[in-house]
């Protein structure tokens, strides 16, 4: 299901004493069926399939309990500091953005940073700034070979656990957030990429971490907010309300209603499927936000919640009818164009593999903590700033990956090799 919610982001400058940013109250029912739902993904503990991000939702909600805490927390300490210290290549380890996502999920455990281990992990994201600021250039004409979201994250990450980031990596985020095109994607301004740049703008004042910086990060956060206008979706939401949370202005109650609203009636209606949005929405149903992580109690008691039971199906589902066309950048002419039968209620996954049984069509996809991303379809693999984009004919963007999008019967799926 796609819905599109009007995300008024105002961000004032820190030290205004205002009221925290209010959303409607949760029915608790939704709350707790949020919380089992990660509590689910939480059983997952496959390499492929551990995500910080799930923990760190978890843990800004006091769940999950004692005992699944550490359990889940070990595994994601075993797997990151494997594959981030060991000896291999930097292109076979996971990308910046997961190795912040895992420093707040260790913060959130009330585990030492201050060990050897894990000094050398900051000190890893440290350098992955530094890589991605030359990138930037002296002059701001490139961009980050990631995304300014994760080279945002990654701030935010130090920020938490109170590691300075050098000013001059500071400073071309902070010009980022005063130039639009920086932030935009597709023609349109990344709500998300802006939300995080404030999260980490609202950490690094209130730690006072880089003084000589408070009026570039005043003028970054004034420019955000001043940005009206600018529609998101409903899955960046959750983010977008983090970041109203933290930098209240007299106009964010009216826009905090309106996310508020939007992300309610979402929940209510199951669109949140991925754990990535769902895990950022869970502390927001707590008004809690990633900056809560300085302020965790390590001493709290946590309930225990289980996970939801699997629901069986009863009834054999009806077989729908879904084309697939691969399209890519060079030629007008469709590369594949087939249509196939899946049962009702498959995911766009199922007709890609349904595809490829077939023959005529092939795919390969890489795990992300956000699901499996496509990296290859008829044997073509995307460029440097290129990748696969998803279109439900004739023009409709998907919002949701491959394993999350659910077509319905009669639906065309576009798959376009795109630039940005």
């Amino acid at each position: 299901m796609e819905s599109t919610v009007k995300l008024l982001v105002f961000l004032s400058c820190l030290g205004t004493c205002a009221p925290l940013c209010q959303i409607p109250p949760a029915n608790s029912s939704l709350v707790e069926r949020a919380t089992r739902q990660l509590l689910g993904w939480m059983d997952r503990r496959s390499p492929e399939e551990l995500n910080p991000s799930i923990y760190v939702g978890l843990r800004l909600s006091n769940q999950p309990s004692q005992n699944q805490d550490n359990l889940y927390l070990s595994s994601l300490m075993i797997h990151y500091q494997h594959v981030f210290l060991s000896h291999a290549a930097d292109q076979h380890k996971p990308p910046m953005g997961q190795l912040a996502l895992y420093l707040m999920a260790v913060r959130g455990g009330c585990k030492n940073i201050g060990t050897r281990k894990g000094n050398a992990l900051v000190t890893q994201l440290k350098h992955y700034l530094e890589e991605e600021k030359h990138r930037i250039g002296p002059r701001h004409e490139g961009r980050p070979l990631t995304s300014y979201y994760q080279y945002s994250l990654a701030i935010l990450a130090l920020c938490i656990h109170e590691k300075k980031v050098p000013g001059h990596v500071v400073e071309k985020l902070v010009y980022a957030a005063e130039h639009d095109d920086a932030f935009m994607h597709q023609g349109r301004y990344c709500v998300d990429t802006a939300a995080m740049a404030s999260l980490a703008f609202s950490c690094l004042q209130a730690s006072e971490l880089n003084p000589g910086l408070e009026l570039g990060f005043s003028r970054a956060l004034k420019h955000v907010r001043d940005k009206e206008g600018y529609f998101g979706n409903i899955y960046s939401s959750p983010l977008a309300l983090q970041a109203l949370m933290e930098a209240p202005s007299p106009e964010s109650e009216s826009a905090c209603l309106q996310a508020g609203d939007a992300v309610m009636k979402g929940l209510k209606d199951g669109v949140f499927q991925n754990p990535i949005p769902l895990s950022q929405l869970l502390p927001v149903l707590h008004q809690r936000t990633y900056l809560s992580l300085m302020q965790l109690d390590c001493n709290d008691e946590r309930g225990l919640l289980e996970a939801d039971p699997t629901t069986v199906l009863i009834q054999e589902p009806q077989n729908i009818r879904v084309s697939l066309r691969v399209q890519n950048d060079i030629l007008p002419s469709f590369l594949h164009d087939q249509q196939y039968f899946v049962p009702e209620g498959a995911t766009l996954q199922d007709v890609l593999i349904k595809a490829q049984e077939e023959g005529y069509f092939t795919y390969k996809t890489q795990t992300t903590l956000s699901g499996p991303l496509l990296t290859s379809v008829m044997d073509i693999n995307p460029g440097e700033r290129q990748y696969w984009q998803l279109f439900r004919v004739p023009d409709t963007p998907l919002l949701q990956g491959i394993a999350n999008y659910r077509p319905q019967d009669g639906e065309i799926i576009l798959l376009r090799l795109a630039s940005w």
